[in-house]
């Protein structure tokens, strides 16, 4: 199922949590909702889901609107919230039985679907545990199996890896990639390297604004106006070199590499290419160029970019 998003508002008070924003999430694609605190991918994830109702605008997920069909649209949804909220006193079994219930899976499905469950989310040694004796990484995984038990075409993620360690961060990762293959997945996390690893596209919101949507990639080239250079020159006295290097039309910006005096990192100014200049110097002030490599713009100084004002 596409969700569809149409001008889409919400306001608290005089505060505009969500400001008119329209987008599409096509049917297989895992999309990385990114924004700092308070800039509106709760609100978003939680109108799609029909828990809270817009001032505006209009969802569609599916052939169904969340104003005519939320029953319909809840069906075809599997959501797991921030605070992952647990039944910590039930064990895995007994509570995937009564998510399972809830959800009106027929009886004689049920034993069925906990068991696909099990195998799906990892969970064979621990579905006899209490739920309050798990790891948060288990814990996590119970979450993701009561999203996915009724076998929703929707699956939205709210920080499904916050407060995991390195190796359960992979594992819950792969297991949603594996998941996003036949679903429409949105997932908002902090971790930027897990949201690059995982997701198909990239939605940055700030202030309830869309600032951002593409690719990792379409994100880098959209921010390569600056071209970012490591250049590392011998031979030459490395002060004389970075006022050299200050004094090209092309650059910005010149710092010095931390680990090597003899490197520097070049800005050169939007729309220009300084290769052929510092090269050009090197040859007439007899200097060794051995190095001049492009530095890949991270997607963490993109969202820096983006969310700081």
């Amino acid at each position: 199922m596409d969700i569809v998003v149409e001008n889409l508002t919400k306001k608290y008070g005089a505060q505009r949590a969500v400001d008119n924003i329209s987008f599409r999430v096509k049917t297989g694609e895992i999309l990385g909702f990114l924004g700092p605190n308070g800039a509106g991918k709760t609100t978003t994830m939680k109108a799609i889901a029909t828990y809270l109702t817009p001032n505006e605008g209009d969802i569609h997920v599916g052939n169904f609107s969340i104003y005519e069909n939320p029953d319909e649209i809840k069906k075809n949804i599997g959501y797991l919230p921030e605070n992952n909220p647990l039944y910590n006193d039930m064990p895995v079994i007994d509570y995937l039985k009564f998510v399972a219930a809830l959800q009106g899976i027929e009886k004689g499905r049920i034993r069925e679907k906990i068991l696909h469950m099990i195998n799906t989310c990892g969970l064979e040694g621990e579905k006899h545990k209490k739920i309050g004796e798990l790891s948060k990484g288990y814990r996590q995984r119970v979450g993701l199996a009561q999203a996915l038990i009724h076998d929703p075409q929707v699956l939205i993620l709210d920080e499904p890896t916050s407060g995991l360690d390195p190796n359960q961060i992979v594992e819950i990762r792969e297991l949603i990639k594996k998941i996003g293959r036949e679903k429409t997945v949105i997932l908002s996390s902090h971790i930027l390297a897990e949201v690059e690893a995982t997701c198909d596209r990239i939605l940055i919101i700030n202030k309830g604004k869309i600032v951002a949507d593409g690719t990792s990639r379409d994100l880098r080239k959209q921010s390569e106006g600056h071209e970012i250079l490591r250049v590392k020159i011998e031979e030459g006295d490395k002060n004389e070199i970075f006022k050299a290097l200050q004094g090209l039309n092309t650059i910005g910006m010149v710092d010095f590499m931390k680990k090597d005096e003899t490197a520097f990192e070049i800005q050169t100014k939007p729309g220009l290419s300084s290769r052929r200049e510092v090269f050009n110097l090197c040859v007439g002030k007899g200097w060794i160029l051995t190095e001049m490599t492009p530095i890949e713009t991270k997607l963490e100084d993109i969202f820096r970019e983006l969310t700081m004002n």
